[in-house]
């Protein structure tokens, strides 16, 4: 008789099992996207992006980084899906270090350089000797000149693009003085300069958005140059699911919401 009840025993706990293993089984038919990502404003446009992938038969999983190397080292290691924060030259330069093989599978958005207000509220203000505060990297202060020379305020050396300088202005009609400073720091720099040049993700961390006077445009060698990209493992990039986050992350959607939301902060450009 104990032989017969542990019989059943068995059975029925294999049962049980069988039908959990089931169960499982049923709910992982539930596609899902892992994408790492910043917090503003990648993580923020994933999140919009969720209900249209659900749409689609998909779950998308957000795992935020603040740091620009985890991103792309979890990447490679298999540990996420796709990831969403760099831009292409970014990218090439972690590969030609790494030694990964990560591509590009869809241009996002921009987050151009913006000329912000300072001491001086409106670019009417703008006289001769005004004080500007630009990045003191190669890169972005070659993006702050040229969107100063875009508004006629500088004119540079034919040519010079993205590696202007200072020493390329060839016309200065407003004797404009320039304080070079880190690029992080330049909206702290704004209450002791007329103006000053910032980065979209810097703006929009110290909350400044508000007082963005004009910015690179979008057809801009550095918006083609600087686009934020969805980057992906290149022996995955045939991989559907992944297509199907590319389209939805280039929609008429998601273009009409980074548009509300980022006020010029950071541009579509799909």
């Amino acid at each position: 008789m104990k032989k017969q009840i542990k019989f059943f025993t068995t059975l029925l706990i294999g049962g049980l099992l069988l039908s959990s293993l089931a169960g499982c089984s049923s709910s992982s038919d539930t596609k899902t996207i892992v994408v790492g990502a910043t917090p503003a404003p990648h993580a923020e446009i994933l999140e919009f992006a969720k209900p249209l992938l659900a749409e689609k038969g998909y779950t998308l999983e957000i795992k935020e980084f603040t740091d620009y190397v985890l991103p792309n080292t979890s990447l490679d290691a298999g540990e996420i899906d796709a990831n969403f924060f760099q831009h292409t030259p970014y990218l090439e330069d972690f590969n030609l270090n790494n030694g990964t093989e990560i591509i590009s599978l869809a241009s996002i958005h921009f987050e151009p350089l913006g000329l912000y207000a300072g001491k001086k509220a409106s670019l009417e203000e703008l006289e001769e000797g005004d004080e500007i505060a630009i990045p003191n990297d190669t890169t972005n202060e070659a993006r702050a000149l040229n969107l100063l020379a875009s508004l006629g305020y500088i004119t540079l050396e034919e040519g010079v693009g993205l590696e202007a300088t200072p020493r390329d202005i060839v016309e200065n009609p407003y004797n404009l003085t320039f304080t070079e400073v880190e690029a992080a720091l330049v909206p702290r720099t704004l209450p002791d300069v007329d103006f000053g040049i910032s980065n979209g993700n810097y703006a929009l961390d110290a909350g400044i958005i508000d007082s963005l006077l004009a910015n690179e445009p979008k057809d801009s060698e550095g918006a083609v140059t600087f686009a934020n990209i969805l980057a992906v493992q290149e022996s995955r990039k045939d991989d559907e699911a992944l297509k199907v986050l590319a389209d939805v992350l280039t929609s008429d959607e998601v273009k009409e919401f980074i548009n509300e939301t980022y006020s010029g902060v950071a541009v579509p450009v799909f």
